[in-house]
């Protein structure tokens, strides 16, 4: 498993506290796509399950590392939805919950690591918060959730939440320059687009994905001087959440130019399609087309069995009225 170099003072503040007694036995991590979080429990989980830890470091040698290094620790725990499931029901938990009060088979500490906390079922989360409200002794939860207010708030309240902030943005684009070369307007494109956090950049910079993106930017400027239903072939795609925060971003762009902030653009590297919609669309405008293709995302996203293709036709049709020369000022 990766790790990241912004991680290095979160873990040591968290290991600090459990050498100092002050652990939360349930930590609630909140951190988006691409910060890194998995990484982060998976080092304090092994640190925790060494049997002679040096300092702030797991040693590698003793029993406890090498089942850990192999990923067959028996007291850690992964509770995450079955694959092509969506979520995490009351069995699952009540398996594990069950184990927790049983002598650890290695006798040291007990781990279980929910990867998206908000994938639990209502019963799910009450089953959980049962155990969490009388934890065995020296058992840790490490909950990672890119969306708190989705978790039941007496479970939240069981929890010490830890934000994992992305790191500021000029040691991100030395990270990146390393991991993948490119000019500056690029990289830092790649990283407002993913609100700041630098694994995800380095995803979003992998040839293939941003090629589409580099496609839409294409797409948009040549749809915005003839017909808008360009856009479809573009958008309609099951990614098509990501492609639809692109565009509303390039949205958020103009409006930014508008209000003399081009210092700020998240879209830095494609000036001529932001100028285009900054010039085409009035502030009004600009505002209800950020709004409108805001709700036709969470309606793709969270409602099910949707015609994605006639969503989106209807969505342009709307857009194309807004652009029409009555809605200019």
């Amino acid at each position: 498993m990766n790790w990241y170099p912004w991680l290095n003072q979160p873990y040591r503040q968290i290991i600090t506290r459990h050498q100092s007694g002050q652990a939360h036995h349930a930590l609630l991590i909140q951190a988006i796509n691409g910060m890194g979080d998995d990484a982060l429990v998976w080092g304090v989980s092994r640190w925790l399950m060494c049997q002679h830890p040096e300092g702030l470091k797991s040693c590698g040698h003793c029993h406890g590392c090498q089942l850990m290094q192999a990923q067959t620790h028996p007291d850690w725990y992964s509770l995450e939805a079955e694959k092509g499931k969506s979520s995490l029901g009351i069995d699952a938990v009540r398996d594990v919950t069950e184990k927790l009060y049983h002598f650890a088979q290695q006798g040291g500490a007990k781990i279980v690591w929910l990867p998206d906390a908000a994938q639990l079922t209502e019963a799910a989360a009450n089953a959980l918060l049962k155990t969490l409200e009388e934890p065995p002794a020296n058992c840790w939860f490490f909950l990672s959730v890119r969306e708190p207010s989705r978790l039941l708030a007496t479970l939240r309240s069981r929890c010490m939440t830890w934000h994992l902030s992305p790191p500021e943005e000029l040691p991100s684009l030395q990270w990146l320059q390393k991991q993948s070369p490119q000019s500056e307007a690029v990289l830092r494109a790649a990283l407002r687009l993913s609100n700041g956090a630098p694994a995800a950049a380095l995803t979003l910079l992998q040839p293939e994905r941003w090629q589409t993106r580099e496609k839409l930017c294409e797409t948009l400027l040549g749809a915005l001087n003839s017909d808008v239903l360009q856009l479809l072939p573009a958008l309609n795609s099951d990614d098509v959440a990501e492609r639809l925060s692109w565009l509303i971003s390039l949205l958020v762009d103009a409006m930014k130019v508008q209000q003399g902030a081009s210092n700020w653009l998240s879209n830095g590297d494609h000036p001529e399609v932001v100028s285009q919609l900054a010039q085409q669309l009035n502030s009004s405008a600009l505002n209800a087309s950020v709004q409108q293709w805001m709700q036709c995302r969470e309606q793709l996203l969270h409602v099910a069995a949707l015609n994605r293709e006639l969503i989106l036709t209807d969505r342009l049709l709307a857009w194309g009225r807004l652009m029409s020369p009555t809605a200019v000022g």
